[in-house]
């Protein structure tokens, strides 16, 4: 069990982040309900656009970063055996976050900042909620640099030895996010802060969406890393099994830190002021961050096949009945690989150049995002959660019937929401509107689906419900004594491994290089033409 300062910091990070999660998730539901043949028509609708806003912002931004930073905080001590190094810089961080979600959701709770969680430019909000945005960046770059020194500390304590695999992986995620979160810092502090605060009365939109896009698509990697790292280092012991091979899950990590950055302009495809040769780059790296995907997706499907046959499975089919079905980690692994398959068939579609002009700005690119993040990314939290939550109270949880249900209530609820949404986006339907007359001919054939997904939104906000019930009642249930946490043990464990294996000055050298490559080009060319800004359209 992790001592009691730890315990406490990771259950403030993972509380706040639920809380947030189930609040954005109420907002999400909502949006569906209006966006549907439910509901008349919105009198008002900047009420709309500020509740994408502020479910874009809780969702994309508070929730997996605290997620991200409570987890890292726990693996610190229970993958290294050391006390956390910096607990007050950890407190301090977890701060910043408070404070900047605070600060950046009451402008948008008033409407003044309805710009959606990508704020992209002409159209600026309020200064406070970019501040805001800011400070829940300058908190986890904290969480960065503590996972850094920890690290550090352990190496310097135990010279020659191999990192553990849960704190390697944690790293990669962490070296991750202090670079691909530049892209947006700079956008906002260079060129949208300047606006929001009056010093200037335009701004280069194009340039600004070149920066965001250096955050946009590596942010999605970023979230998830706790769910890879459950993957590796939590699902095989927790079934009874082994992990089928600690160096491709080490060459995994790496590569998204790799793959996953000079990515993001696949999402300027329509932007006029990219050029062609770039936007082909980009979505040639984008076919390449699948290659570390589809490693896991063989390495995780092996390493159950090892535990369904160390419980007696025989033959080349008969190992899967003998899984431990009931156990909520091998339920969870099972649905995120499903929708992680769907999503991912989407996203093939995405980085095509020429299948992406006929689904770009419609619902696909909703529903593929949200059957990616909302249904294979979160539904590892959850699993996360339930492997760590006895740790971190010294009580049971061991409700695995409800748990299991809650997590069928997800993967339903996330089937019949996004599947839906692919369909009408392939008929054409735009997203983020606030309204649609269904009685026009082009809409009418889309108006059952769309009041299918607010029926699957109902199942979702079910299971958030419930989740949050489960964590809950494991606080109050009874103390138990635990055995020592362990990770997942590899199926031939290995004295050495590869020095780059082992560490991340190649990975971050490549991973720095590549997005400077990739990136380069595209910001120089734009610094260098002349009147390219607009002028900018503050809400006020």
């Amino acid at each position: 069990m992790l001592n009691v300062p730890n315990r406490r910091l990771v259950l403030a990070h993972f509380w706040l982040a639920f809380l947030a999660f189930f609040l954005a998730l109420l907002l999400g539901e909502w949006q569906m309900f209006i966006r549907s043949p439910l509901s008349n028509w919105l009198g008002n609708p900047e009420l709309y656009y500020r509740s994408v806003t502020a479910h874009g912002s809780a969702m994309g931004y508070v929730f997996p970063t605290l997620v991200a930073m409570g987890f890292g905080y726990a693996i610190v001590e229970l993958a290294l055996k050391q006390t956390l190094v910096g607990l007050k810089w950890a407190w301090a961080g977890f701060a910043l976050v408070v404070v900047g979600t605070v600060v950046a959701m009451v402008p948008v709770a008033l409407g003044k900042a309805s710009v959606l969680y990508t704020f992209y430019p002409p159209l600026i909000g309020n200064a406070f909620y970019y501040i805001g945005v800011v400070l829940v960046v300058v908190g986890s770059w904290i969480w960065v640099a503590l996972m850094a020194v920890n690290l550090r500390v352990w190496r310097r304590n135990h010279p020659g030895e191999t990192v553990p695999l849960a704190m390697f992986a944690n790293n990669a995620g962490a070296y991750l996010w202090a670079w691909t979160s530049v892209g947006a810092a700079i956008e906002i502090l260079f060129l949208i802060l300047p606006v929001a605060l009056g010093f200037k009365s335009t701004i280069d939109a194009g340039l600004a969406r070149v920066f965001f896009s250096w955050t946009l698509h590596a942010i999605v990697y970023f979230w998830l890393m706790p769910a890879y790292i459950a993957f590796y280092t939590l699902v095989p012991r927790a079934i009874g099994g082994r992990l089928y091979s600690d160096a491709m899950a080490r060459i995994s990590f790496v590569l998204f830190l790799v793959f996953s950055m000079p990515i993001g302009v696949h999402h300027l495809f329509q932007d006029p002021q990219v050029g062609s040769g770039v936007k082909f780059l980009h979505a040639v790296f984008t076919a390449m961050v699948s290659v570390p995907t589809l490693l896991t997706i063989f390495t995780i499907c092996a390493s159950v096949e090892i535990a369904g046959r160390l419980r007696g499975g025989a033959g080349r089919f008969a190992w899967i009945a003998r899984l431990p079905w009931k156990n909520p980690l091998m339920l969870a692994v099972a649905l995120s690989f499903i929708m992680l398959g769907f999503g991912g068939a989407g996203g093939l579609i995405n980085m095509s150049y020429q299948l992406d002009f006929a689904i770009h700005n419609t619902q696909w690119i909703t529903g593929h995002f949200h059957l990616i993040f909302g249904g294979a990314i979160v539904i590892m939290y959850f699993a996360v959660a339930y492997d760590l939550w006895p740790h971190l109270t010294g009580r049971a949880l061991d409700c695995w019937q409800l748990m299991r249900v809650q997590l069928w209530l997800w993967f339903i609820g996330m089937m019949v929401v996004t599947l839906p949404w692919h369909w009408v986006g392939i008929l054409g339907m735009p997203r983020r509107m606030a309204y649609y007359d269904y009685s026009a001919a082009d809409l009418a054939p889309m108006a059952v689906s769309v009041i299918i997904t607010f029926s699957g939104g109902l199942l979702l906000l079910a299971s958030g419900v419930l989740f949050l019930w489960i964590l809950w009642r494991g606080h109050r249930a009874a103390h138990i004594e635990l055995p020592p946490f362990r990770f997942s043990a590899p199926v031939h464990a290995t004295a050495r491994i590869p020095a780059a294996l082992n560490g991340f000055a190649l990975w971050l050298a490549l991973m720095i290089g590549l997005s400077l490559i990739n990136y380069g080009f595209p910001i120089a060319q734009l610094l260098n033409t002349p009147n390219t800004a607009v002028p900018a359209v503050p809400i006020r």
